[in-house]
């Protein structure tokens, strides 16, 4: 994903949010409506929302599927929805960092590394262990708690990792982007719609479930900006790849931080 501030897009809010619904997710929203190329540029600004659809569904899944099938197959079930509704975009991305950091040896290389279509070895072990942890926190949660922490913890993983793109520079040049699309610079209301967007299912479930909120709150910011630090090092900016990779990196630890404040109660 790239960058181009002070570029304006002179696109209406529902344009955009049509276009983040196309974008992030793999259902034919695009045979409704077709909006502008300029839209795709701001698709970043719906992540989080988009996040509470595409995490609805998955939630739905578990809670529903809870009443139906035993619960390790809801926790699969639910797992294997999301990757359909979203075609796997984030995990691809995971796939492609943890084979570029993993593989790479210099800038360059990583770089050429993640843009390889083909998966290599640390890919497959990174996906295979991210799944495993996954489903082992999800499964480790009641249906009720497993379904809410997905509604929250999939728009703040979004919004925390939204902050990569406004902290480093795009790593390629804007013609060598996987999308060919290059993402203008949010503005100030942008940024508020964003926070808003991550923040209020997040409030909303810590308070339904008296959750120790600063814990939970605050763990993913660092895994956040230890992601941040690698990236920088490693590449100097972000790509597309990192941000999926930081997203689902990020969610994952607000399920593992959930399991151990269960465990330790």
């Amino acid at each position: 994903m790239t960058t181009l501030s002070g570029q304006q897009v002179n696109t209406r809010w529902y344009q955009n949010l049509w276009a983040a619904l196309i974008f992030f997710t793999r259902l034919p929203f695009w045979r409704l409506y077709q909006p502008p190329q300029a839209s795709y540029k701001t698709v970043v600004e719906f992540w989080p929302l988009s996040a509470w659809f595409t995490g609805g569904i998955m939630a739905a899944v578990l809670y529903c599927g809870s009443f139906i099938f035993p619960w390790a197959l809801a926790v699969v079930l639910a797992i294997g929805m999301r990757l359909l509704v979203t075609g796997a975009l984030h995990e691809d991305g995971l796939a492609d960092f943890f084979d570029g950091m993993g593989g790479g040896t210099s800038r360059e290389r990583i770089l050429a590394i993640m843009k390889d279509s083909h998966i290599g070895t640390y890919g497959v072990i990174g996906l295979v262990i991210y799944h495993l942890l996954l489903a082992a926190c999800l499964y480790s949660m009641q249906p009720r708690l497993a379904a809410l922490a997905v509604l929250a913890a999939g728009p703040f993983a979004r919004l925390v990792s939204c902050t990569l793109i406004m902290l480093l520079p795009y790593a390629r040049r804007a013609d060598e982007a996987k999308n060919k699309t290059i993402y203008r610079a949010m503005s100030f209301q942008a940024v508020i719609s964003v926070v808003l967007q991550g923040l209020l299912p997040m409030v909303i479930v810590l308070w339904s479930t008296r959750m120790s909120w600063p814990v939970i709150i605050v763990a993913p910011c660092l895994v956040m900006l230890l992601l941040y630090w690698l990236i920088r090092r490693k590449i100097g900016g972000y790509t597309g790849d990192c941000c999926g990779a930081v997203c689902l990196l990020v969610e994952l630890s607000i399920y593992l931080v959930i399991n151990s404040l269960l465990f330790l109660e």
